[in-house]
């Protein structure tokens, strides 16, 4: 256990003084806070917040209007195009419809980053097709087409192709988003898995209080009336221990059905 608390100490991902917007439109402003090495880290908040805008943001879709991103360091968007391409290639991202390619068996779909950015052979790259799948629980699925698999099965699908070049940092937006309470819980079971084994720094979107407190061992609330964030820190320290009645009331919400009461 000891070991596990050096190992998240090792700072990931650094955002300072980060304003974002589209044009002069502003979302949130002042955004400070770091994500450690291992964090499962969680961006949340109430709906229009700019959660899923500030995951463009850090994983170099949308420039910031002002303020710096850094990794390992490396304060990425004042870096070099060819630099933040370097960076970006560390990245292993899973929209929320899983953005499988239709026409593509799941074999393909994983097979087409390796293909793209590796001089792997046409056997290593099988092999590690099959071992992806096999991660996310797809194992015999390699000939499936992503119409012949049920929501869930699509998003484990497109969380091996976001592993393919085993990425340093993985991005998950809404991972639940459409899935049943039984494929969403499996899913939040692999995310756990996935950065206890692998030991994968995570980032998710969510507004899924099941998940949030699952699978989340830091976390940022950002706040739409205020536009910038509230609290930051562990979920369930939060809910415990946050006096603020935004934070609380969020992290309570819909309490019988979270907890069965």
């Amino acid at each position: 256990m000891e070991e596990k608390k050096d190992f998240q100490k090792e700072v990931k991902i650094e955002v300072r003084d980060l304003d974002m917007g589209y044009g002069s439109f502003v979302l949130m402003r002042n955004l400070n806070f770091t994500i450690n090495k291992g964090d499962v880290f969680i961006i949340m908040g109430g709906s229009g917040c700019g959660k899923s805008t500030l995951l463009k943001v850090i994983v170099g879709l949308l420039q910031p209007l002002r303020g710096q991103v850094f990794y390992d360091g490396v304060n990425f968007w004042a870096a070099e195009p060819r630099d933040r391409a370097r960076i970006m290639q560390r990245f292993g991202i899973l929209y929320q419809s899983g953005a499988l390619w239709s026409s593509m068996t799941l074999a393909e779909n994983v097979t087409f980053p390796l293909e793209q950015y590796t001089t792997l052979s046409k056997d290593k790259i099988g092999e590690l097709v099959s071992l992806k799948l096999a991660l996310v629980g797809l194992g015999g699925f390699e000939e499936f087409y992503p119409s012949e698999i049920s929501g869930g099965m699509k998003k484990r699908a497109g969380l091996a192709r976001a592993m393919a070049l085993d990425p340093d940092i993985l991005f998950f937006d809404e991972p639940s988003a459409g899935l049943d309470p039984v494929s969403a819980r499996l899913l939040d079971d692999l995310i756990i898995e996935l950065s206890e084994s692998l030991r994968t720094t995570i980032v998710v979107v969510t507004h899924e209080l099941q998940s949030i407190f699952a699978i989340g061992t830091n976390s940022v609330f950002l706040d739409t009336e205020t536009k910038t964030m509230i609290a930051s820190g562990d979920p369930k320290r939060l809910l415990a221990e946050s006096k603020d009645p935004k934070v609380i009331r969020f992290l309570t919400r819909g309490e019988k059905t979270v907890y069965g009461q």
